[in-house]
Formats: C-alpha cells, sequence, structure tokens
C-alpha cells in the first residue's frame, strides 16, 4: 500500500463529495451526465475552470489508467512532479479525448493533480494517507522529554554573578 501526500488525500475526499453532491438524493443520473459533459466541453475547448476538483471530476468518468504505480509513485508529493509521467500513465476515450490533450497542453501541473486525485478517488484500496492526526502525532510521548531540572543552577554559574565570592 502506497502512501501519498496528505494534500492528494484531502482533494480525494473533496472529489466524493463533490460526485455525491452532484448525484443529489435520490441520485439523479441526468444532472449528473449533464454536469460532467459540461466541463468536459469547456476543458476540451481549451477554456474552464482552473480548480483541482472540476478537473478531476470532468476526468473521473473518462480517463483509464495504463501504469498504477507510476500515478502512486507521483502521488507522493503534491507540488512537484513530473507532469508529463503523469498524463502518459493514463488516457481518455472519445470525447473526453481531447479534453485530456487540452489539460496536458494548457494545464500540465493542475490536470497532473487532478489525474492523480481522479486515480486516488478511483483506487482507495491502493494507497494510504499519513495519519497526522494530534492523537497520532502525540503517540508514545510521555509529556515531559527528559530530567531538566529549570531550578538547578551549577555553583560555577552561582559563583559567577557573586560579587562577594570574588573579595
Amino acid at each position: 500500500m502506497s502512501r501519498v501526500h496528505p494534500e492528494f488525500a484531502y482533494q480525494s475526499r473533496e472529489l466524493g463529495g463533490q460526485i455525491e453532491g452532484i448525484l443529489g438524493d435520490p441520485p439523479d443520473r441526468k444532472n449528473y451526465q449533464n454536469m460532467i459533459q459540461a466541463l468536459v466541453s469547456e476543458y476540451a475547448s481549451g477554456a474552464g475552470i482552473e480548480d483541482l476538483n472540476m478537473m478531476a471530476f470532468a476526468l473521473v468518468d473518462h480517463i483509464e489508467f495504463h501504469d498504477r504505480q507510476t500515478i502512486l509513485e507521483e502521488a507522493g508529493d503534491f507540488e512537484d512532479g513530473d507532469a508529463a509521467r503523469v498524463f502518459a500513465a493514463a488516457s481518455c476515450s472519445s470525447e473526453a479525448e481531447k479534453m485530456y490533450a487540452a489539460l496536458e497542453e494548457n494545464y500540465p501541473d493542475l490536470g497532473r493533480q487532478a489525474i492523480i486525485t481522479a486515480f486516488l478517488h478511483k483506487h482507495p484500496r491502493l494507497w494510504s494517507e499519513d495519519d497526522v492526526s494530534l492523537d497520532q502525532l502525540a503517540e508514545g510521548d510521555d509529556g515531559d522529554d527528559g530530567d531538566d531540572d529549570d531550578d538547578a543552577v551549577s555553583d560555577d554559574f552561582a559563583q559567577m554573578f557573586d560579587q562577594e565570592g570574588e573579595q
């Protein structure tokens, strides 16, 4: 199981919430499809909102992953990475192919993040995130880290300021 950057884990959860929100309760597949089609069309034209989750949302139903290992390796670093490598590890077919090419040309870094986010959303069992909660960080911490006695002063130090001792 690969560890992913906490921001990718967060974005993957956000994408899941966004999908559920668009589908609604009860699920309205027509509304969902209309939303995806509108996003695909916008990004394919070279325009569209510069938003990671919107891009991932547009990709999630159309993208196919050919090199999972590469995507997982790239998921370890949110800010820096090889966009060309990520784009080469996946593809879109039919109507979304033009969108995929436009994302690579117009938004390579954001597109890289969106591809990884879509992958993590679709494959939650392949990754885990570091637990950085306060409970986890405090695990094994006994409190005071040592026997530092702030009140203890060595005799040498005390005599440095003892003017009577110099006479």
